[in-house]
């Protein structure tokens, strides 16, 4: 069953200057948070003992993203995909200018550096909903699998070079210096999305109240999470995508540092091995942006399948280019199935419950992180052979449970 009637957008060409500008600024977005997330880690490392202070500012910044989710989102119904993402992106750049005045003046205090922490993830849960659905707005419908997969592509290379770029700079200049770039590299993914509100207002995209009513933002949030509810394409991806996350974050991250440990010759095994993981996503990002599925429903199951069939894999990789090889396979599924889901939901949900029906992709995309290394941590006395054939078999289960469903077995 279809959501809702695709929406049809007049015909520009991909190299339009908005749609530049819309890549770059989401690009350099996501840099920004890959390198930010490493420079907070590293600080406050340098700046106190590890554990307590480091858990608490990385919580910090983690909470606030996490219950805003779904506010967020109604958010987004309410004032429109274009002015959010302006607003929060130049939120950022003020809390990291914040940030750096504080680093530079002299060493801020842990909970002073977990506030601003808390405020940067606070405008990224107004962010993420906002930026997967401005591009319905700007972008013509045939062509959202394509954008989708070059934004999410740009996004994977940033979370791929960003952890090394960061601790790189960090050793190179310093804290304050790498601060300094980070914020001028916010600046100008504000500067670039900032100028989309006047093009979504150039194509006619006019938000207005939620719903067509004005709804209190309780009631709308209701009734975007009963929407999700009820439909059951929406649901059963909602589901596929949450299952997914707790299955497969936790025991890459925790079960492959004990199998580089164990098996793969010491901890610079892992780097290699979650390159390749990165690698993959990207990848399967671009091939599914470049050469959209013409059966959807099986493009689904097939990218679940490849997660699983990457996990199972995983238990009997005993060299890091077996294990790099599988992982690899882990990410390029992860990159397709997010590229086609992502554009099947920018296509067929009602504009007006599109912010949050996806701010609840997002949602099952990083909420479920804590119950994942729950699980990692509690199948590890097992073996990582365990780990990784019970989380692969559950996934590839998944696979087979989305196959069953008539709503995404029909999905074109």
């Amino acid at each position: 069953m279809l959501i809702g009637e695709p929406r049809g957008h007049p015909r520009e060409p991909l190299g339009a200057a908005h749609l530049r500008r819309l890549i770059v600024g989401q690009a350099l977005a996501a840099v920004v948070d890959a390198l930010f997330i490493v420079w907070l880690t590293l600080y406050v490392l340098e700046r106190s003992e590890p554990g307590f202070a480091t858990g608490l500012v990385l919580v910090a910044v983690a909470l606030p993203r996490v219950l805003l989710l779904p506010p967020g989102g109604v958010l987004v119904d309410r004032l429109g995909p274009a002015r959010v993402v302006a607003g929060a992106a130049w939120l950022r750049v003020a809390v990291l200018l914040a940030l750096a005045a504080s680093v530079a003046g002299a060493s801020p205090s842990v909970p002073t550096v977990a506030v601003l922490g808390g405020l940067f993830g606070a405008a990224d849960a107004a962010y993420f909903p906002a930026a997967l659905a401005l591009l319905p707005a700007l972008v013509p419908t045939e062509k959202l699998a394509r954008v989708n997969g070059l934004v999410q592509g740009a996004e994977s290379t940033g979370d791929l070079v960003g952890p090394a770029a960061a601790a790189g700079c960090v050793a190179a200049v310093g804290f304050t210096a790498t601060l300094g770039g980070i914020v001028a590299m916010a600046a100008l993914a504000a500067v670039a999305l900032g100028t989309l509100v006047r093009a979504v207002r150039r194509g006619g995209s006019v938000p207005g109240a939620v719903d067509g009513e004005a709804f209190s933002s309780a009631r709308a949030l209701h009734a975007g999470l009963g929407y999700a509810w009820r439909d059951p394409l929406v649901r059963g991806l909602l589901a596929a995508i949450a299952l997914i996350n707790i299955a497969v974050v936790g025991p890459v991250l925790v079960g492959g540092a004990v199998l580089a440990d164990q098996r793969l010759g010491g901890a610079g095994a892992l780097g290699v091995v979650l390159s390749g993981f990165g690698a993959g996503s990207v990848a399967g990002s671009l091939v599914a942006g470049w050469r959209p599925p013409a059966r959807r429903g099986r493009a689904v199951v097939a990218g679940v399948a490849a997660i699983g069939a990457g996990m199972v894999g995983l238990s009997a990789a005993g060299d890091v280019a077996a294990a790099t090889a599988v992982v690899s396979l882990v990410g390029l599924g992860s990159g397709f199935l997010g590229v086609v889901v992502v554009a099947t939901l920018q296509e067929r949900v009602p504009e007006h419950l599109l912010g949050r029906v996806l701010s609840l992709v997002v949602l099952a995309t990083v909420a479920f992180e804590p119950f994942s290394y729950v699980l990692a941590g509690a199948l590890l006395p097992y073996g990582t052979t365990t780990l990784f054939l019970l989380c692969g078999s559950a996934v590839l289960v998944c696979a087979g449970l989305v196959a069953t469903s008539p709503a995404i077995r029909s999905l074109r």
